[in-house]
């Protein structure tokens, strides 16, 4: 996926300033595709040149204008030919993965507190995402039933949720494997 498809769901999901999307990116489409507030910005200027985005000036009181994006007739164009075209699998790259197995050529007890930090951040982002959930789409009645967008970010959440699960059960299982080694040292 390219940055400039991210922004463009960001941007539909509500227009917003530069500094905006870097703050959505923050709290949300960043735990799926990152990016830093100078590639937002590099991107939008690009985007505004090639027509995919509108831009406004918004007085502020004391401030400077701020630029508010939106997305143009080309931009929704571009993101509907993506949405279309077909994705290959996931691939994995993930470091820590690479370390569990190499640890038998080194310490491998040296690694419990590496993979403890990381089931702390899994921990962590499930209890984010969990929140989110509650806060956002907790109380649902099947005579209330949510939009397709609301219903579409429900579903990439609990995507998230199910991968910290996964993650830290998997973590778990590593942290038990390294304790069965060390205790057979």
């Amino acid at each position: 996926m390219a940055l400039e498809h991210a922004i463009l769901v960001s941007l539909l999901e509500k227009p917003g300033s530069g500094y905006e999307l870097a703050r959505r990116f923050e709290r949300s489409i960043g735990y799926f595709w990152t990016a830093t507030h100078q590639q937002i910005y590099r991107v939008l200027k690009r985007m505004e040149s090639d027509g995919w985005v509108d831009v406004r000036d918004v007085p502020q009181n004391g401030r400077p204008d701020k630029r508010e994006y939106s997305v143009a007739g080309p931009g929704r164009d571009a993101l509907s030919a993506w949405l279309r075209r077909p994705t290959g699998p996931e691939s994995v790259r993930n470091d820590l993965a690479v370390k569990v197995r190499g640890a038998s050529f080194g310490d491998p007890a040296a690694l419990i507190s590496e993979v403890e930090r990381h089931r702390g951040a899994h921990t962590d982002r499930l209890a984010h995402y969990l929140a989110g959930a509650a806060r956002d789409f907790g109380e649902r009645s099947p005579d209330r039933p949510l939009d397709a967008e609301c219903e579409l970010q429900h579903v990439v959440l609990r995507g998230g949720i199910a991968y910290e699960q996964m993650m830290i059960a998997w973590l778990d299982d590593v942290l038990a494997t390294l304790a069965g080694l060390e205790a057979r040292r």
